[in-house]
């Protein structure tokens, strides 16, 4: 399964808004698209600051929107968010939201610093080609290549078991080595 991104029709600027957002008809889940970075030798993949907690570093994804396939949202998140541009070369298995029945099905608009609605997660795997300079969330947000462990501890400090989820599905390198992650440089 290999898919080249869509350079040339990649956005200039972040879409926003919730009101076009895809919801599981069954479970009433938030449909959530991402992807997993890998560097060429899987042993890093790039880590974004989330923009909505301070300090917390997570994997570029974001809402399916009803005009787009899962995939496509995995490929604009990516460009959006972290400013990736690749190929996919898998589909990860669909994660569910870790808090269960507790989280809230929530559909339109809501305030993702006060309350996130239940969602669930299609990640795909993307070998980096291209790390942009500048991309349509690159003054909001940084990104660092991390690898297996460190990706994993900033996960666990962000309170996001649903994504340690997807990258121990991924075919990065499981290193277990501490370290500080660093911030990315256009070389992987």
């Amino acid at each position: 399964m290999e898919t080249t991104t869509a350079i040339d029709n990649l956005p200039t600027e972040s879409r926003t808004g919730r009101e076009n957002q895809r919801y599981n008809p069954e479970t009433g889940a938030r449909i959530v698209a991402g992807c997993v970075c890998l560097n060429p030798t899987h042993d890093k993949l790039v880590m974004i600051s989330s923009s909505h907690r301070n300090g917390k570093w997570v994997l570029p994804k974001g809402g399916n929107e009803l005009d787009e396939s899962e995939i496509e949202t995995a490929i604009r998140e990516t460009w959006e968010e972290a400013g990736v541009k690749g190929i996919i070369i898998d589909e990860l298995p669909v994660v569910l939201d870790s808090r269960g029945k507790k989280a809230p099905v929530i559909k339109g608009e809501f305030d993702p610093k006060a309350m996130i609605p239940k969602s669930e997660f299609h990640f795909f795997e993307l070998r980096v080609l291209e790390l942009a300079m500048k991309w349509p969330e690159s003054g909001q947000r940084e990104r660092r290549w991390c690898t297996y462990a460190e990706a994993k501890l900033e996960l666990l400090r962000a309170k996001r078991p649903e994504l340690v989820e997807v990258l121990n599905s991924c075919s990065i390198a499981k290193d277990t080595s501490e370290g500080r992650a660093h911030v990315v440089s256009n070389e992987y």
